[in-house]
């Protein structure tokens, strides 16, 4: 077998491999904080969020002239829950609304469901006191 067969082979292989790791955008388990800078106690919650890749193309040649859209995974159907955070203060609201991912799709980022930061703080990050785990 010439050598640009093989090398081709080994390339293709290689390509397939690496591709078949890539999860493809779907609605995953995640832990996420649920908390207020006024409240002593923070929520961790279980909840579906999307997660995973979506094709992307980077154009060659960039132009000022041309807008270039990538499409992120994100929410495709979606409810909201609200829970109530335990200890907080009077007059302060205890509610604390998120999204719970019913399906994704890759389209583009939407800001009033999704985080389209580079990097965001961890989603279970907590700032103060944990408390406990509640799924959804």
């Amino acid at each position: 077998m010439p050598a640009s067969v093989s090398l081709l082979l080994l390339f293709s292989a290689l390509i397939l491999s690496h591709s078949s790791s890539l999860r493809l955008c779907e609605p995953v388990n995640e832990t996420i904080s649920a908390e207020k800078e006024e409240c002593p106690k923070c929520l961790l919650i279980q909840t579906s969020i999307c997660s995973g890749s979506c094709p992307t193309k980077d154009p060659v040649f960039k132009s000022a002239l041309s807008t270039v859209q990538q499409h992120v995974c994100t929410y495709k159907d979606l409810r909201f829950v609200t829970v109530t955070l335990p200890d907080c203060p009077p007059g302060v609201d205890p509610h604390f609304t998120f999204p719970l991912a019913l399906s994704c799709e890759c389209s583009l980022c939407r800001m009033e469901s999704s985080d389209c930061t580079i990097q965001s703080v961890g989603p279970s990050d907590c700032m103060s006191g944990e408390l406990a785990i509640q799924n959804y």
